[in-house]
């Protein structure tokens, strides 16, 4: 028997299948989709089983043995190993990473290098004897640090063949097990109770304890409950009334153990329209896309839970995307409280063990809903029943490295091999999303009002430029803060948006204009006032906020922009009643933050919600009446085409943070460009006549959804090398495309420089390119020695979302 085995070395010499003669004792197990361990040169690495046969072109004797089996059942799905293919072929990634990319980290081996004993200890160098006295391998760690006589002995031992160079492949996962005390079957509880004499009371008591548990209890909560030590339990043992077993348990996830089950909901006309076509999808087995296009608070989250409990009661599985850590604990406690233990979670705010432990019950069958984020996409179901992506039009479901796959495209391809409806969900969709459901690409499904025809919140634009005029030099408009205080004043909850974290955007001189900027990258350094530092957003070096300018050694260095650390100062002051919760990436570094500060204010512990972009969307409270954006035109002006939608957006979604529920609630924007269409378009909200002026400007400018988009960047530690290889790069393009195509560039990126690497790109515009993938290829194969060395980057993305 062999086997078809891609191997864990991404580089594109190895990006192709090697054969492997399988021994005798493996070929009961064998089968496509298990992790394997194979010989690859003078190393073991890992490797995925693609196929099994019984020929191979290589000569019998030639083949080298699988070393071993990873795996009892395979972790790869035939529909797995297909997607795989089409993955490495759609993203122009080596195949092994889009497999990689499929499992959670802890299934990713590391290999262990160990040097093995070949003889006995006493015929060792004496200086290296020691380390073999117990053992018949050492890990090369043990002695990689020692001194350099000791390594020429070891190297003397290896040439004399006394000891060899082992490679031992690891899984990083490490199982969670839980000690059980289990009452032996053969004592009944009165046998037992006459072995233990009556003065030893505490194993008395923890003998009947365990008869009234069903006889098997865990040990650690067996002494707590009992209040008793060890000792007790070991007394019993030693009996030989109990045992203790090693049990393998789940790390759990979930911070509430209980949640209160809910029910179905009535659904209003509007939204049975819309659960109509759904359920038809699902009942004739049908792959169909669906947009379902529903204004915040229109309800969308009840049609997803009434689809999912259809799908379940054919006994088929769900997969939910949302964009968000953020939303991902909402998320998750409105489908335990409807579906109980039958939701995994999938997400990367949860610990390696945590995740292995939720991707093991969903290849173990023991759960039916899969909720997370970009990656739980590829949960290893088998029997899909539907796939929803909830605001759909977020760009973290588009993953930056390789393989640099989109979420939506990899839901449809799984939507069709599965015969399943796919829902793509949001309140402003995706400029292409939309304009493919307009051609009949998607069904359009449109919840055009709130729950209860509840009206939306209302909006009021405040042009900062005329604050400025009449003297508030203040980062609240006049408006916003009456209006906070008001809601102080009432009881009611606030919600403030600033997509700027840290203290303040740069720090200046005022007396030479110095800008303090990181040395690794060309960007300037964000004040931190928590800890008086300046931290680069993009590489981490921080250093001490400077007392004086490095440039000019003037005094009058000052803070320039807001963070959202200096608006929960300022609101300190100006409000000193108002209890704040700030939510950024500095405040929710720790596991669990994110739930903890949500909890804490849906509970009303604070008045006012203070975040980035992890606040804009999904959060669903009841005393929510008033939310103020900050700075509307921070992402307007910066330099990428989808700017202003990202601003709509962005402006639209936390606009429906606001009355929700019974009390009607009141937006506040405040902006320098009160007359720019994506902020008159929020007021009003009206998609519908963003999405016509926004496709007329694409149109004119030949951006998606009338073209399609593919970026090349190029990076290196010597800027005259990015340079001559994006010419090569260009020149190239320019002679193999169709005319019809468009390449802009090389340019500079516009962040020149991160973390000493100097940074250029090309974008190539075009309609139909057929050839396209051949020539993108025949590039990073040209540049393959130097970019396996580490020294040049060339990243190829063929739907670019980041342009910085």
């Amino acid at each position: 028997m062999i086997v078809e085995v891609v191997v864990d070395v991404p580089t594109m010499q190895t990006d192709r299948r090697y054969d492997y003669l399988v021994p005798e004792r493996l070929e009961s197990i064998i089968e496509s989709g298990l992790r394997v361990v194979v010989p690859f040169g003078p190393r073991k690495v890992q490797g995925f089983v693609l196929a099994v046969k019984h020929e191979s072109s290589v000569k019998k004797g030639k083949l080298k043995e699988l070393a071993d089996v990873l795996d009892g059942k395979p972790v790869l799905t035939q529909e797995l190993l297909e997607l795989g293919e089409w993955l490495t072929d759609e993203t122009l990634c080596f195949q092994v990473s889009a497999y990689q990319a499929m499992l959670p980290a802890a299934m990713r081996t590391k290999v262990i290098k160990q040097l093995r004993l070949l003889t006995e200890v006493d015929k060792l160098p004496s200086a290296i004897r020691p380390y073999f006295q117990t053992q018949d391998a050492i890990t090369w760690e043990t002695l990689a640090n020692e001194r350099k006589e000791v390594l020429q002995h070891v190297k003397s031992a290896l040439n004399e063949q006394l000891l060899e160079w082992t490679y031992v492949v690891e899984d990083k996962g490490r199982k969670k097990t839980e000690r059980i005390t289990v009452q032996l079957s053969h004592v009944n509880k009165d046998e037992g109770l006459e072995q233990i004499p009556k003065r030893a009371k505490k194993q008395r008591d923890m003998w009947l304890f365990l008869a009234e548990q069903g006889g098997r209890y865990p040990s650690l909560s067996l002494i707590e409950a009992l209040e008793t030590t060890r000792a007790t339990l070991k007394g019993l043992m030693d009996k030989g009334l109990v045992k203790e077993i090693e049990e393998e348990v789940y790390r759990d996830p979930f911070l509430e153990k209980d949640v209160e089950r809910t029910e179905p909901l009535p659904l209003t006309i509007a939204q049975q329209n819309v659960a109509t076509p759904i359920a038809r999808s699902i009942e004739e087995n049908r792959h169909e896309p669906f947009l379902l296009h529903g204004v915040t608070g229109s309800g969308k989250t009840e049609i997803y839970l009434q689809a999912i409990n259809r799908v379940l009661a054919k006994g088929k599985q769900a997969i939910v995307l949302v964009p968000e850590i953020s939303l991902t604990p909402q998320m998750v406690h409105r489908f335990r409280s409807r579906f109980g233990s039958k939701v995994a979670v999938m997400h990367s705010g949860l610990s390696v063990g945590e995740k292995y432990d939720e991707w093991r019950k969903i290849h173990r069958r023991e759960v039916q809903v899969v909720v997370g984020a970009r990656s739980a996409i590829f949960a290893p179901f088998e029997n899909l029943g539907i796939i929803i992506i909830d605001e759909e039009h977020e760009s973290t479901y588009k993953q930056e490295e390789a393989p640099r796959y989109h979420a939506r495209d990899v839901a449809m391809f799984r939507g069709r091999y599965h015969r399943c409806p796919v829902i793509l969900g949001s309140a402003t969709p995706a400029l292409e999303s939309y304009a493919r459901a307009k051609k009949g690409v998607y069904t359009l499904l449109s919840l055009t009002e709130r729950v209860n025809d509840r009206p939306m919140p209302t909006v009021e634009v405040v042009d900062m430029r005329e604050e400025l005029r009449g003297g508030n030099r203040s980062m609240f408009s006049e408006a916003l803060f009456s209006k906070l205080k008001q809601r102080l004043e009432r009881g009611e909850q606030s919600v403030l948006f600033l997509n700027r974290r840290g203290y303040s955007t740069f720090v200046m001189c005022r007396d030479c204009g110095y800008v303090a900027t990181c040395e690794h990258c060309d960007i300037s350094l964000t004040y931190h006032r928590s800890n008086h530092s300046l931290k680069c957003h993009y590489c981490g070096h921080e250093e001490p906020m400077p007392k004086v300018c490095k440039s000019c050694g003037s005094e009058h260095i000052r803070f320039f922009g807001s963070g959202t650390q200096k608006v929960e100062e300022e609101l300190t002051k100006v409000l000193p009643e108002a209890r704040v919760i700030r939510m950024d990436v500095d405040t929710t570094r720790k596991k669990g933050a994110h739930e903890q500060l949500l909890k804490q204010f849906g509970q009303g512990e604070a008045d006012i919600l203070l975040g980035t972009q992890m606040i804009a969307k999904g959060l669903d409270f009841p005393n929510i009446t008033l939310v103020g954006i900050l700075a509307a035109d921070a992402m307007l002006h910066l330099p990428d085409f989808r700017a202003t939608e990202r601003t709509f957006q962005l402006l639209s979604q936390v606009s429906g943070r606001a009355g929700r529920h019974t009390l009607p609630g009141e937006v506040v924007v405040q902006t320098y460009s009160p007359d720019h269409y994506s902020i008159e378009l929020v007021k009003q909200h009206d998609y519908l006549s963003y999405f016509e002026t926004e496709m007329m400007y694409r149109r004119q400018g030949g951006y998606p959804p009338y073209y399609y988009l593919t970026l090349i960047h190029i990076s290196h530690s010597q800027i005259t090398k990015v340079i001559d290889v994006s010419e090569k790069i260009v020149r190239f393009l320019r002679e193999q495309l169709d005319d019809r195509a468009i390449v802009l560039g090389p340019v500079v990126s516009p962040i020149a420089r991160i973390n000493d690497r100097y940074r250029y790109q090309c974008l190539i515009k075009y309609k139909n390119e057929p050839e396209l993938s051949r020539i993108l290829r025949e590039i990073r194969q040209h540049f393959l020695q130097e970019t396996s060395r580490g020294e040049l980057q060339v990243n190829i993305d063929r739907q670019p979302y980041l342009f910085m």
